[in-house]
């Protein structure tokens, strides 16, 4: 299997770097085979970074525009405004400056919006993530919300998992193999060996099992270092995120202290109320 190294950022676009992958790839999630002469033609994006990384893939076919993005612990549910902004940067990649001050309508790439889930909380097989979920309800602007809305964005999430999808996955050899892949390395962790050891071990057994064989044969050391590199980031952001809201956490207990020693309760009282240590609400109080 050849790739095309300049958009190796991660393991899943490695794996769809090439116009026959992508086929595969978007004949599975849409259930459509494409003809050999409609050109798909890769368009990520430099520089765009999303959690620290890349965003894995962006590619079109023909003059439809396919979007997809591969997550290893959990959805993000900002992605419907991060890919706001990641499609207009496409999008003024494909016309001139000039065109858009034309009268007449210029003609655009139909988007789809398109998210692979194969984090280890449980999931939905298919779920819808919209951009309006995220707007201020206008009643509190004192403004009236109608039935218009001016601005829209729908993010298609689909589980990969071993076990979900199947109909997709089996349209699919190279997405299977790479879920049945991580599913594999799964597999050793839970049996308590270490993540190298486990992403080692997956190799060996896909390879004897023709799991992404050809491909697992020739780069499966580049493959465990960068999977190493992406779970390793992934699981740092999430300690960071969990420390962030303990922070937050920790704010709260303190001003609902204030709040109650300010209303006439003793620090021992709000000790008993917020069921925290005496020194701690001393602290918090001083």
């Amino acid at each position: 299997m050849s790739t095309n190294r300049e958009y190796k950022d991660s393991v899943f676009s490695w794996l769809f770097s090439e116009p026959k992958t992508l086929r595969e790839l978007y004949g599975a999630l849409t259930g459509v085979e494409l003809p050999a002469d409609v050109p798909v033609t890769i368009n990520t994006l430099e520089g765009v970074l999303f959690k620290g990384r890349m965003n894995d893939l962006s590619f079109d076919v023909g003059r439809r525009l396919i979007l997809v993005f591969e997550h290893q612990s959990s959805i993000n549910e900002n992605m419907p405004l991060r890919i706001l902004f990641y499609i207009a940067r496409i999008y003024e990649t494909v016309i001139t400056k000039q065109s858009i001050y034309r009268e007449k309508r210029i003609s655009l790439p139909y988007p789809e919006f398109i998210v692979l889930y194969n984090g280890t909380a449980p999931y939905p097989e298919e779920q819808v993530l919209k951009l309006s979920d995220a707007f201020v309800d206008p009643g509190e602007l004192s403004l009236s919300k109608g039935n218009y809305l001016p601005l829209e964005l729908k993010v298609k999430v689909y589980n990969i998992n071993r076990g979900h999808n199947e109909a997709i996955l089996k349209r699919s050899k190279t997405l299977e193999g790479y879920s049945a892949f991580i599913a594999t390395v799964r597999e050793y962790e839970q049996q308590g060996k270490s993540r190298d050891e486990a992403m080692k071990l997956a190799v060996k057994e896909c390879i004897g099992k023709g799991i992404l064989k050809e491909f697992l044969e020739r780069h499966g050391s580049e493959v465990v270092n960068m999977l190493l590199t992406e779970w390793n980031w992934d699981e740092a952001l999430a300690v960071r995120e969990e420390e962030g809201r303990e922070e937050g956490r920790e704010e709260g207990r303190e001003e609902d202290a204030k709040n109650l020693f300010n209303f006439g309760m003793s620090p021992e009282q709000i000790s008993q109320a917020l069921k925290l240590p005496l020194d701690t609400v001393q602290q918090y109080l001083e």
